[in-house]
């Protein structure tokens, strides 16, 4: 916070939000993830195209440092414009690990907070803090992001942004409320061909766009190995608590943005969702741990395929999978069909009506010449760097580059805090669907009508 009244000013209106909205503990905004939730009346202004004053050092805090946070931090200190003040995180190894990380990197030690589950809010109360990154187990995304916008700071969480409806309402209310950056993590966005793609779609090479395809097939049950610490001791549970699709937003985010949803074009409006049955994690289990091992005595209820149809309100179609418990090479689809021709990944490969014959895929070698022509200017820009740098194929530090550049620069985000919770919200929403047979149930807009006057994401230059 830039002085000591903005910091009263903000006080101030945490202590006008309803109680709802002020968290004691993790999982304090939840609520039944099978019942979807009426929006609440606005209490704030539109942050569709929310911009703050620039700022010519962006000073960062991390809540959570294991392995999704650990890789934040290797791309976070890359940009000299960017300070780690303070880390919170209740596992000390995983803490100074992170500490000696800055100081090998020739940076100041960060101030660290490592007294419980509960320390990061004293982290929240410092002022020389403008952003809070947000690497935390699932349950933590809403009370923390809800925290860190009250707190005056802008919030940047992982995926998913939260894990109900009703949290997800919450985190848009407060970003409204406070005029803070609330932007979900989703670094696939920010992958080479999924703006490869993006460019395509804006350029009108496909035609009028009419159905999409995502998902997020990978082998996970691996981390079911992780028990006592790591992603698989908090992750493997929820395969023992929701049926639908636990982790949307990867493969959605990129054909949602092609599509303009929630900007302008269009809107999801409805979904309906099946699940196979659950066999692949507890066979996993069988095979690799004693019968009377916790993993064994689990009852596994989450579907090892999980399919998923929207429809928007223009009546365009797109179909998401999710499955992490079987055997199967990975997958996001990232498919985006016009009436010119379709872009698609796993493997990459184009056909393109009026573009050799459009009966066969450009793909291999020959897919070469599109990404020549039409390579999307960020890519152009940064590519290089970002290939050098890593993190999934260079999407983390394009990601990690465009957030530092829009908050020096007083840009608005890539991705607005509708987007994040749209994409969200295919996880109770595909849960309900599931409960009730596959019956449709619709998508709340957490624009509140607002999409329409929200303009499309730009081909960043």
């Amino acid at each position: 916070m830039p002085d000591k009244e903005s910091r009263r000013d903000f006080l101030k209106l945490a202590g006008s939000l309803s109680a709802g909205l002020m968290l004691g503990a993790a999982g304090g905004c939840t609520t039944d993830a099978k019942t979807p939730s009426k929006a609440p009346k606005p209490t704030g202004t539109s942050a569709a195209a929310l911009t703050v004053e620039p700022l010519d050092t962006v000073r960062i805090a991390m809540l959570g440092v294991g392995d999704r946070g650990s890789q934040h931090l290797d791309k976070l200190i890359q940009f000299k414009h960017v300070q780690i003040i303070a880390i919170a995180d209740p596992y000390e190894a995983a803490v100074n690990k992170a500490k000696k990380f800055c100081t090998d990197a020739g940076r100041a030690a960060p101030t660290l907070y490592t007294n419980g589950d509960h320390d990061y809010k004293k982290l929240l109360q410092r002022d020389d803090i403008d952003a809070v990154f947000i690497s935390t187990p699932w349950r933590w995304h809403c009370p923390q992001g809800v925290e860190t916008m009250l707190a005056g700071k802008h919030a940047f969480i992982e995926v998913p942004m939260a894990l109900t409806v009703d949290e997800l309402w919450q985190l848009v209310d407060t970003c409204e409320k406070t005029q803070r950056h609330c932007m979900m993590l989703e670094n696939v966005n920010f992958g080479r061909d999924e703006l490869l793609a993006l460019n395509l779609c804006r350029r009108g090479v496909l035609g009028d766009l009419t159905h999409a395809e995502a998902g997020y097939i990978h082998d996970l049950r691996y981390q079911m190995h992780d028990f006592d610490h790591g992603t698989g001791s908090w992750r493997t549970d929820y395969h023992t608590k929701e049926n639908g699709n636990l982790y949307p937003t990867h493969g959605l985010g990129p054909v949602a943005q092609y599509m303009n949803i929630d900007r302008t074009d269009d809107r999801f409006h409805s979904i309906v969702s099946m699940s196979s049955p659950a066999l692949g994690r507890q066979k996993f289990a069988k095979e690799n741990f004693p019968p009377d091992h916790p993993r064994n005595q689990a009852k596994y209820i989450s579907g090892d395929m999980s399919t998923s149809i929207i429809k928007t309100h223009l009546g365009r179609t797109v179909m998401i999978q999710w499955d992490t418990a079987t055997p199967r090479p990975y997958s996001r689809h990232n498919l985006i069909q016009g009436t010119n021709g379709v872009f698609a990944g796993f493997p990459t490969r184009l056909a393109l009506q009026g573009r050799g014959s459009y009966h066969q895929w450009t793909q291999g070698d020959a897919i070469q010449e599109v990404y020549d022509e039409f390579e999307h200017p960020l890519w152009k820009r940064i590519g290089e760097e970002a290939t050098r740098a890593g993190g999934h194929g260079g999407m983390d530090y394009a990601m990690t580059f465009r957030i530092i550049e829009c908050l020096r620069k007083g840009l608005p985000m890539d991705q607005n805090v509708y987007e994040g919770a749209t994409w969200s919200a295919v996880r109770p929403l595909s849960a309900w669907s599931v409960a009730h047979g596959g019956q449709p149930t619709q998508f709340p807009d957490f624009t509140r009508d607002q999409w329409q006057s929200t303009s499309p994401l730009t081909v960043i230059s």
